[in-house]
């Protein structure tokens, strides 16, 4: 799949229409899926979307000053779902169910303010604070839900207008706590930002899971990517996917961001939503942000140790960055330029795993073109004609590792050979299968001019030029 946007996008309007015009480029890459931002209405039309307004706002009314979101307008949204469509390429919505931004109107409640780092622990007596909890989506006029907003549908927020102070306040009242089911990073991390939704609240339940139907039928879409989710929860989650897979069938797909660098909590996660949904491989992000910092100090034969592509490579959505790891962004951990080629063809070569591109290294940052795009269309060429068959994994020294995959009948020619290096020149001898003896591989990105020769036995002793990656395939 490919994460079609990344963090500095212009407030243009234009991104609809642009990817409906690059629909049949991506299908001839290989990308098979698109994760497009948040289409609905944020709290400002330059808003990326993640400080959401109204859900059902796709782009269609005069709300928060304007009618287009900051992508473009409703219409030009379907006519680009319809597009990527005909050119075989499915489409997943980034759904923001977390928390709400932009109220239109003030209203008063009793909360508790708590301390950021243990939000178990009350630092002082209830009291009265003004929020902007209420949404009457006055531009929308009820069309496709009536449903309105108030500070009982939010267990928490984020700031009193009356006395103009931000803080983390919870909302008092019948049945009002933090939910469980999320992470404990800071006692409990149902807060997040803004005002927190209430997804114990079977009003606030039975009104997302609604919405969850309706867009997924409106839009046409095959899947979700769903922020946040460690501050949601996961009983919600498991049953918002039951409730809109009921209508759009069990192959609705669904990707979970649960951005922590620790396994266990991701497969305890897993095994609480009974694998319903895929999860982005946080771990491997950090194991190849950690590789590039470090170079040829980073023992590489640890790679893909205690990642979940290691463990559960079905459920596995593996990525080198994304619009939350880029440079400047919240959870800054860019992995640096030289080491991306290598990064990219261990997640678009390995069988395992799902891998996402992200559109910053693919077409670039602010609109600065990306140094990658080369590397990235090579290695898309050689997943789509080569990466079959079984895998074989050498990662058994520091500074060189690789893998072979040994192709399959169904693909005459595949096959190929990946090395990493972050040290020295280096070589590795793999197996690549005995039907390929005798035939001569060349390396395809321009790294290396030599062949090697297939043996009898169906090995290779393939190079790999310092800090680089190789891929061999058969001339």
């Amino acid at each position: 799949m490919m994460q079609y946007f990344e963090w500095n996008l212009p407030n243009d309007g234009n991104l609809w229409k642009q990817l409906k015009e690059d629909a049949s480029h991506l299908h001839e890459i290989g990308v098979t899926a698109v994760w497009i931002p948040p289409a609905y209405k944020a709290d400002e039309q330059q808003d990326e979307g993640y400080a959401t307004y109204d859900l059902y706002d796709l782009g269609e009314f005069d709300q928060k000053g304007t009618v287009r979101t900051k992508y473009g307008t409703k219409e030009e949204l379907k006519e680009m779902i319809d597009e990527l469509h005909k050119n075989h390429i499915s489409v997943y919505l980034d759904v923001v169910l977390n928390h709400k931004a932009g109220g239109d109107f003030t209203e008063k409640f009793i909360v508790v303010e708590v301390d950021p780092n243990d939000r178990t622990q009350a630092l002082g007596k209830p009291f009265e604070i003004q929020g902007w909890t209420g949404y009457s989506f006055h531009g929308r006029k009820d069309k496709y839900s009536d449903f309105k907003w108030h500070w009982y549908h939010f267990s928490g927020t984020g700031f009193d207008d009356a006395k103009k102070r931000s803080g983390i306040f919870q909302i008092q009242g019948e049945g009002k706590a933090w939910s469980e089911g999320v992470d404990n990073e800071n006692g409990n991390y149902d807060f997040l930002l803004c005002n927190d939704i209430d997804l114990d609240h079977p009003e606030v339940v039975t009104e997302l899971n609604r919405w969850g139907k309706w867009v997924s039928k409106e839009l046409n879409l095959d899947g979700m990517r769903l922020d946040a989710i460690k501050h949601i929860n996961d009983q919600f989650i498991k049953h918002f996917l039951e409730a809109v897979r009921a209508e759009r069938g069990d192959r609705f797909y669904a990707v979970g961001e649960y951005w922590k660098n620790d396994k266990e909590s991701l497969d305890e996660y897993l095994a609480q939503v009974e694998y319903q949904v895929d999860l982005f491989d946080v771990p491997l992000h950090y194991h190849m942000f950690q590789a590039s910092q470090k170079g040829r100090d980073f023992d590489l034969s640890t790679l893909i140790e205690g990642t979940l592509v290691a463990d559960h490579p079905d459920l596995a959505v593996t990525f080198v960055d994304n619009h939350d790891s880029q440079k400047n962004s919240s959870l800054e951990s860019q992995v640096k330029d030289w080491f991306k080629p290598m990064a990219y063809g261990l997640i678009l070569l390995m069988k395992e795993g799902y891998p996402c591109i992200f559109y910053g290294d693919y077409y670039g940052v602010k609109g600065k073109k990306s140094p990658h795009r080369l590397i990235l269309d090579i290695l898309l060429d050689a997943r789509r004609r080569y990466a079959f068959g079984e895998q074989h994994n050498y990662f058994d020294h520091p500074n060189t590792v690789g893998f072979t995959r040994t192709g399959d009948t169904e693909h005459p020619g595949s096959g190929l050979a990946l090395l990493i290096s972050n040290g020295e020149d280096g070589h590795k001898t793999m197996a690549v299968g005995q039907h390929h003896r005798g035939e001569y591989w060349y390396e395809i990105t321009g790294n290396r001019k030599e062949e090697v020769m297939i043996d009898e036995k169906g090995e290779g002793t393939f190079p790999v030029s310092g800090g680089k990656l190789a891929v061999w395939v058969k001339r």
